[in-house]
């Protein structure tokens, strides 16, 4: 449990700090709505998601990264935690 606002990531039971962003969010919104847009309009399936949102590495819980920007296609690796296995993009 991390106090609101914090990122952090799991690798082999240690939490690491994320440093802020570097990239200003404006940019990342602007990225995630071309490629949703994209997938609308080829008729996918795939999910964008924004951090922070949790990719679990291994079945574990010990590991987990939290990365500025993931596509997923498979809807059965997703569940109200985050993404358990490598996302598409």
């Amino acid at each position: 449990a991390l106090p609101e606002g914090e990122r952090a990531e799991l690798l082999d039971g240690k939490i690491y700090d994320m440093l802020r962003q570097l990239q200003p969010p404006v940019i990342l919104f602007e990225l995630s709505l071309t490629i949703g847009t994209f997938i609308k309009n080829n008729k996918g399936s795939c999910r964008v998601a924004l951090a922070p949102f949790a990719v679990f590495l291994n079945d574990d819980n010990q590991n987990y990264v939290e990365p500025d920007l993931s596509v997923i296609c498979n809807p059965s690796i997703l569940d109200e935690k985050g993404c358990h296995g490598a996302p598409d993009g």
